[in-house]
């Protein structure tokens, strides 16, 4: 009885590969990836074209003295040595810090606390989810003219209410120690974002972990400190880490309120950020090259702050499934 012979070995334990499955099999791949590409295509172009070329152009343009109407002249690191010695660098970052370091707390601890109580109101979640969001779609001209209006030293409805409970409201839009603390405030108008990606994860938090705590005995304390905390920490770091870069990037609502359509009105410096001193230079003085050098400056400073808080995340935050040990 005749039998059918094995197909050729190739190395010890396998078989030969049929020549023309494999062909046909590289077409397949070759189609696949050429599909691939082609529905990419449109993302991709987008953005070598308004994305890694403008990103590329302006490193050279940092190197230059450009002022959009003359050709680039290259100057060396001239504007990058310029940056240490302007006053109005060092005045910007300070703003641009302190308003990050007191803005970006304030805004996750608030988004917490509202999360915490959505959490707990069952069906009337969806409503207000909603109420907490549209904020978040309010345009930021409107909410640096609204800063306005609302913290009016004189007759602004913030100090409306606070002479309500006797308490005699400070010039916000006038006094340099005030510009600050009052666009703080008006900040955490938009918490709304931040509320809906918080509370997700609360309601992602296994009921049985609390169950569990319950029986030990803990309290709602010890239970939001030992479950909720480490295991909404992916999603409290994500807000941190976003929110710290749109902080350092601080413009619109400051600059309508306080420099727009030529405002010298009020003390423009407490609220000179660095974005704002930024658009300055490329847009009103046309030093588009200086320009350049300050937004890589920025992106280096954004930089350093992002590694630094991946580099804490490792200690503090929890992953569900990691190998902690």
């Amino acid at each position: 009885m005749a039998t059918a012979s094995a197909p050729p070995l190739g190395r010890p334990g396998e078989y030969a590969v049929d020549p023309a499955r494999e062909r046909s099999r590289r077409r397949a791949k070759r189609r696949n990836v050429a599909s691939a590409l082609l529905f990419l295509s449109p993302w991709l172009i987008g953005f070598l074209v308004f994305t890694a070329w403008p990103l590329i152009y302006s490193v050279y343009l940092s190197l230059t003295d450009y002022d959009v109407i003359n050709d680039p002249e290259f100057v060396g690191v001239e504007n990058y040595a310029e940056l240490f010695a302007d006053p109005k660098i060092a005045l910007a970052l300070s703003n641009t810090l302190l308003f990050t370091a007191v803005q970006v707390p304030l805004y996750v601890v608030l988004s917490l606390l509202l999360a915490l109580l959505l959490d707990r109101a069952g069906r009337t979640a969806g409503f207000f989810r909603t109420v907490f969001f549209l904020p978040k779609m309010t345009p930021p001209v409107a909410v640096g003219i609204l800063f306005l209006l609302l913290f009016n030293g004189q007759n602004g409805l913030f100090n409306t209410v606070l002479g309500w409970f006797g308490i005699d409201g400070p010039s916000w839009t006038t006094d340099p120690a005030w510009v600050k603390p009052g666009l703080i405030i008006m900040s955490l108008w938009t918490v709304g974002a931040s509320v809906i990606i918080l509370l997700a994860a609360l309601q992602a938090v296994p009921t049985e972990l609390y169950e569990s705590a319950r029986l030990d005995g803990a309290g709602f304390w010890r239970q939001a400190w030992s479950v909720t905390l480490p295991m909404i920490s992916p999603a409290l770091f994500f807000v941190i880490v976003v929110n710290t870069i749109a902080g350092l990037q601080t413009f619109d609502e400051a600059y309508t309120a306080f420099f727009g359509a030529g405002n010298t009105t009020y003390s423009n410096d407490a609220a000179l950020f660095y974005v704002i001193y930024l658009f300055q230079q490329a847009f009103q003085f046309l030093h588009m090259g200086y320009a350049s050098a300050m937004a890589w400056l920025l992106f280096l400073l954004i930089m350093i702050v992002t590694v630094i808080q991946i580099v804490v995340s490792r200690r503090l935050v929890y992953y569900e499934g990691e190998d902690r040990r």
